[in-house]
Formats: C-alpha cells, sequence, structure tokens
C-alpha cells in the first residue's frame, strides 16, 4: 500500500486517525498550559518539566503491570475511554489552588491510562491496515501529529499569553471529550484481538517474551533511548525560552513531520532500513549548538532540523512489527510506546534536575552528547552487525 488515498479509504482508519488528532491538540495545549502554569507557581525547571511529560514516567508502571490488555480489551470501548480519562484528569487539573503533588499524582494516573490506550490504538491499526499498509499508516498519523503539535503548540501559546492556562486546561479536557465521542461513533464494535482477561501474569509473560529477542531488544532501544534524551532537551524549551517556548515547539513539530513524510512516504524501501543510524545522529547533533545563545528564529531553526531525525521512529517500527507475531502486535506497539514515553519521562526528570544546577542550553547539550554517544554503541553492537562479522 503505497497511496494516501488507498489508505484513506480503508475502513476505519479515517475515524481512528480523527480521534487520535484530537487528542493530540489536547495533548499539546494542556501540556504547554499546565508546564507555563507550574513554571509561574514554582519558578522550578524541574517541577515545569515534571508537569509536561511527567505523565510518561507511569508507563513504565504500565507497561509491566496493564498491557496485556491493550490485546484483551474491545477496542472501541478501550480507545473511547481512555480518551474520556484523559477529559476527566485534566478538567481536575484546571482547578484552582490543586497543590503541585496533586497535579503528580493526576498526571501519574493519566500516565497509566496512556499506557494501555498507546497499545490498543497501534494494534487496532495493525489490523485495520494490511501487513504492507502499517508503515505508510503510522507516518500518516505521524505527519498529522506533528501538524497538529503545531497547531495545538501556537494555539496552546496564544492561549495562556491572551487568555490564562486554566481555562486552556478546560478548552483540552472538552478536546479528549470529543475525541472520546468520535471514536465511539466512528468505530465499530471489534472483539479483543487476544483471549483471556488482562493480568499482569499476562503482561510479564509476554513482555518476556518479546524480549527474548537480542533483535527485538535491540530495536527496542533504538527506539526508546536516543529518542528520550532528546524529548529531556524539549522540556527544557520553557526554562530556555519563556516567552518563546511556543515557537521552539511549534518548530520542533514541524521538523518531526518533515522526517515522517520524508520517511514513510519518499524514501523507498530498501534504503529506509539503513537511515536509521544517521536519523538518530540528527536528532541530537544540532542541540549543542544552543550554548551559544543563538536568537529565538535560529534556535528554532536547529531544532526543527534536529526533529526531522525523529524520522527513525518508523524505521525501526517497521522492523518490529516484522520480528513480532501478530496475536502480540498491539503489546509489542504498546510497549515500545510505553518504554519510549517512559524514557522520555526519565530524561525529562534528568534534564529539569540539571537545569537546577545548569543553564538550561548546557543541560540540554549534555543530554544531545548522550544521545549521540548511545546511538553510535547501538549502532556498534547491533545483532546485525555481529551475524555479519568474519568467524
Amino acid at each position: 500500500m503505497r497511496s494516501y488515498r488507498t489508505l484513506l479509504r480503508t475502513p476505519e482508519f479515517t475515524p481512528l486517525l480523527l480521534a487520535s488528532s484530537v487528542q493530540t491538540v489536547a495533548r499539546t495545549v494542556s501540556g504547554l498550559a499546565l508546564a507555563t502554569l507550574v513554571y509561574r507557581e514554582t519558578a522550578s525547571p524541574l517541577l515545569s518539566a515534571l508537569s509536561m511529560f511527567g505523565p510518561s514516567l507511569a508507563h513504565v508502571l504500565g507497561a509491566t503491570l496493564l498491557l496485556s490488555a491493550a490485546d484483551r480489551l474491545a477496542p472501541r470501548a478501550a480507545t473511547a475511554g481512555t480518551a474520556l480519562a484523559f477529559a476527566a484528569g485534566t478538567a481536575v487539573l484546571a482547578l484552582p489552588g490543586l497543590p503541585v503533588g496533586a497535579v503528580l499524582a493526576v498526571l501519574f494516573l493519566q500516565g497509566l491510562v496512556a499506557s494501555v490506550g498507546g497499545g490498543v490504538r497501534w494494534g487496532l491499526l495493525h489490523e485495520i491496515l494490511p501487513a504492507d499498509g502499517y508503515l505508510l499508516g503510522r507516518s500518516v498519523f505521524n505527519t498529522a501529529n506533528g501538524l497538529l503539535q503545531i497547531t495545538g503548540y501556537a494555539a496552546g501559546g496564544v492561549l495562556v499569553a491572551f487568555l490564562s492556562p486554566r481555562p486552556s486546561l478546560l478548552l483540552a479536557a472538552a478536546l479528549y471529550a470529543a475525541a472520546a465521542a468520535g471514536a465511539r461513533l466512528g468505530l465499530t464494535r471489534r472483539p479483543p484481538r487476544a483471549a483471556g482477561r488482562p493480568s499482569v501474569r499476562a503482561t510479564r509473560r509476554a513482555n518476556a517474551l518479546l524480549w527474548s529477542s537480542p533483535s527485538r531488544r535491540h530495536v527496542y532501544l533504538a527506539l526508546w533511548v536516543p529518542n528520550g534524551l532528546i524529548v529531556g532537551c524539549e522540556s527544557l524549551y520553557v526554562p530556555h525560552a519563556p516567552d518563546s517556548a511556543g515557537a521552539l515547539f511549534a518548530c520542533a513539530a514541524l521538523g518531526m513531520l518533515a522526517g515522517d513524510v520524508t520517511v514513510g512516504r519518499l524514501v523507498p524501501p530498501a534504503r529506509r532500513a539503513r537511515l536509521g543510524t544517521p536519523l538518530l545522529l540528527l536528532l541530537a547533533a544540532p542541540y549543542p549548538l544552543l550554548v551559544l545563545g543563538p536568537p529565538v528564529p535560529l534556535a528554532a531553526a536547529l531544532v526543527a532540523v534536529a526533529s526531522v531525525g525523529f524520522g527513525a521512529g518508523l524505521v525501526h517500527q517497521e522492523r518490529l512489527t516484522a520480528l513480532t507475531p501478530g496475536e502480540l502486535s498491539g503489546h509489542a506497539l504498546g510497549l515500545h510506546s510505553s518504554g519510549m514515553l517512559t524514557l522520555q519521562g526519565v530524561s525529562a526528570a534528568l534534564a529539569g534536575a540539571l537545569a537546577e544546577l545548569i543553564p538550561p542550553a548546557a543541560a540540554m547539550a549534555t543530554l544531545a552528547v548522550a544521545s549521540i554517544g548511545v546511538t553510535l554503541t547501538l549502532a556498534l553492537t547491533s545483532p546485525e552487525r555481529r551475524a555479519t562479522r568474519p568467524a
């Protein structure tokens, strides 16, 4: 499947894409609003970073205990239910006088819900599309995600500037509710992909099976670690440029959009597999230049160029699906999503802690250098490279 027209005509693809897109706008608006609100009230880069990316930390618990639900819940009900849970949680975050501890608790619960929701969404996408259509379909999701992050961060910046963070959070809650309604009305009722009840034991058994393959382990690490460290850099946009963070986030989303379109639509499959490492290096390379203190337009251009490297995710996802049995597709893709978001949350916390001690630009440069080191290590230790070495 190489045609967008054919893809969009596939039953249920468009409703799933629209529901996901509305949630993307809600997430970007609420994330920027909450990070701004927390930073205004605490002046803490660490708490600001955690308020925006902290829910990702809960994904490790969800992936360990709950992820078997991704293939054992009815997809339509689970997709609508996760959106409703986010609507309720975001409305709570808009309450005046909510302590920072309560904010982080709500974000943690949202992260647990999202750890299952990601597996449900990507497993359903894998089920809706033929085998040769998943990469193009995921590319369209990523493209829409990039465009709507640009829109969401731009709109969030305007809302925060001219209204206040709390009305922006209420708007985001309404968007989540609209996404839930769209999923409920637009998707058809499907049975779960796997038999049995969700359980901790089933989750751990599937995780052990997926992790037992050296090739899958390598792909997971490539999907999680370099990407996560660079999202840690992004978590410092607010303390680095408090009045221009929306522009930096929007330009980062624009770069990600360009990378996803290029990898998913323009690069032939034979070449695509060789782009994983170069794109991950591009993802980190521009960030050390921020220590030179470039003006905001140049800094925005640097993060846009860097974010083209997020296209590496499509390369590694294609390999992951090729290495995974069909009955574990939702679990495997959910584990990818949860692990990636967990590393993003850990990196955001690390970035915030560094920025308490050194300037935010220096903290971003430190994480970027670490990302380059991890990427080179993974390239040198890949199972395929070892298999081709002469005895």
